[in-house]
């Protein structure tokens, strides 16, 4: 019975990468990959927000970091290419959790926020 399950996780993992949503993140990725200062510029961005996540489990206040983060951001999708790649890897990570959701809701696995949580 588990290979079963393991067939069909292998299944789903071959539907995904063939799905529209991957292949469109595929070929935006490789755009941004070309223009190796616009790489270095989201890669920067990514690693700024991990600090500030990691800064607010500590404790740390991080106004001022979200500030400039939000700052960086926004000239970030002022970036045609960047800002293509961002949204291409939005719808592809938004279907993500939505088959993660529907994966947990199946085995009652509760992935929501209590209210006031979210």
């Amino acid at each position: 019975m588990t290979n079963v399950v393991y067939d069909r996780a292998h299944d789903l993992a071959r539907a995904l990468s063939a799905s529209p949503e991957y292949r469109q993140y595929e070929e935006v990725r490789k755009k941004l990959e070309a223009h190796q200062e616009n790489f270095k510029l989201l890669q920067d961005f990514r690693m700024k927000q991990l600090e500030i996540q990691q800064a607010q489990l500590m404790g740390q206040n991080v106004d001022a970091r979200m500030k400039q983060l939000e700052q960086m951001y926004q000239i970030l999708t002022h970036n045609p290419v960047i800002n293509e790649f961002l949204q291409v890897e939005m719808r592809f990570s938004r279907m993500m959790m939505d088959v993660q959701k529907i994966i947990g809701q199946a085995v009652g696995f509760n992935f929501d926020l209590p209210e006031g949580e979210k």
